[in-house]
């Protein structure tokens, strides 16, 4: 190739141009609203000066000249938006040019900034020892990332109890569930689905703390009688060499009481979507959440619903064991460690979390009673037979009326939370919708 421009030049062909390689970057776009922070994602190729890509998946071209840079995005509807801005480092900031919401033929400036995504290392997905030094009390998509993932890659890192106290009993944080991360997922974006395969969850600590109580969804009026001097804090032994959990000082009854420890996540979310606020750690939603399912545990595949750029990863509120619904309030609260992996579906939305064990699919419906939340467990099973297997809605009510199983996941919150579950092997004679 040398030789041959080489021997162009010398035989006067001056209009030779050598391509530019175009350079493609990642950005996060944190528009202002009156107030609201719209954050959307922003994905630009750059050849020369010219700029082609798209905002949240709408056409855009421009050009940056130097450090200035100025793009008209399209929408579906033909509407279109002018972004002006100047890049400092891997900030961009600027005004955007938008029609106003209410008056298409008005339009309104609105401030925007943008945070420039790392990008993807070269090679094979990387493995990620992450200590946290800070935590959240919200589930929030204005939380700046702690780092960023991408598909394929696993993390490492530790987890509170709900109480806010490390492995070493130390109080690090404000007691409510607060969480480790956001996580920024690089290739994740609002309509597809984040996957979190649990590798490993080990307990890095032998106590843990719960109450003698019974949550008041659980109380008829005699018994809520009966219970009114309970709420006591009770102190686990976890016996990590025999798996076994029991109380520290038990009564003459419990005293060769155990209970075989089973790690599990009571915290795994993504960012709501737009238009939603921060919601606290204790909280539910199609999100994840404060879920408390005591299938979110080692082995088993959990799958959230995307709402925001990079999905924002947070996870914690470790639990040595739990029954069915966290009945006490408190499960057996602890700390640990967390390996994960992540993987990301694009374009195929979960109505509701999902967790996928070795021997069964399960939907998780949240709502603020048993009968709704009963309601969008079934519903999103109902999505996912069809999603994956392709089945009508006649054909997925004869499998789930002859297959289906329900169990009470979650009683303590002020949302419950209710599984729709199915054995895999009932699914074994249907064939998978090709992915």
């Amino acid at each position: 190739m040398h030789r041959l421009v080489t021997a162009l030049l010398v035989c006067g062909v001056p209009s030779l141009v050598l391509a530019q390689a175009p350079s493609t970057e990642r950005w996060v776009v944190t528009t202002d609203l009156w107030g609201n922070a719209l954050y959307q994602g922003l994905t630009w190729e750059r050849t020369g000066k010219r700029l082609g890509g798209e905002l949240d998946g709408d056409a855009l071209e421009g050009e940056r000249t130097g450090n200035d840079v100025r793009f008209v995005v399209t929408d579906a509807q033909h509407a279109r938006a002018t972004y002006t801005g100047k890049v400092s480092g891997d900030t961009l900031r600027g005004t955007a040019d938008l029609p106003d919401s209410n008056h298409p033929n008005v339009r309104v400036k609105h401030a925007f900034s943008a945070r420039r995504v790392p990008e993807r290392p070269a090679g094979p997905p990387r493995t990620h020892d992450f200590k946290p030094t800070t935590y959240s009390n919200e589930f929030s998509a204005s939380r700046e990332p702690v780092l960023t993932l991408w598909a394929g890659d696993t993390l490492h890192t530790t987890t509170l109890d709900s109480g806010g106290v490390d492995e070493h009993g130390v109080t690090q944080a404000l007691f409510g569930n607060p969480q480790t991360g956001p996580f920024f997922i690089g290739d994740a974006r609002p309509g597809d689905t984040l996957v979190i395969h649990l590798k490993r969850l080990k307990l890095n600590r032998r106590f843990a703390d719960s109450l003698d109580t019974v949550v008041g969804r659980a109380l008829t009026p005699a018994l809520a009688a009966k219970a009114a001097d309970l709420g006591k804090p009770v102190r686990w032994k976890l016996d990590l060499e025999r798996g076994v959990a029991s109380p520290e000082t038990p009564t003459e009854r419990l005293k060769a009481f155990t209970v075989p420890l089973r790690p599990m996540l009571g915290g795994l979310a993504v960012a709501p979507g737009f238009g939603l606020p921060a919601f606290s750690t204790g909280d539910t939603s199609r999100f994840g959440g404060n879920m408390d399912f005591n299938e979110v545990v080692e082995g088993n595949t959990v799958y959230l619903p995307v709402f925001q750029p990079g999905a924002l990863l947070y996870l914690g509120d470790g639990h040595a064991a739990q029954g069915d619904g966290e009945t006490s309030q408190y499960a057996l609260e602890t700390s640990m460690e967390v390996e994960l992996t992540v993987d990301v579906v694009h374009g195929k939305a979960a109505s509701m979390p999902r967790v996928e064990s070795p021997t069964h699919l399960m939907v998780l419906g949240q709502a603020g009673s048993l009968d709704d939340a009963l309601r969008a467990a079934t519903s999103g099973l109902t999505q996912w037979l069809e999603q994956d297997y392709g089945l009508t809605l006649s054909e997925s009510a004869q499998v789930l009326g002859s297959s289906a199983q329900y169990v009470v996941a979650n009683l303590a919150g002020r949302s419950v939370g209710v599984v729709a579950k199915l054995d895999k092997a009932r699914l074994a004679t249907l064939k998978p919708v090709a992915k």
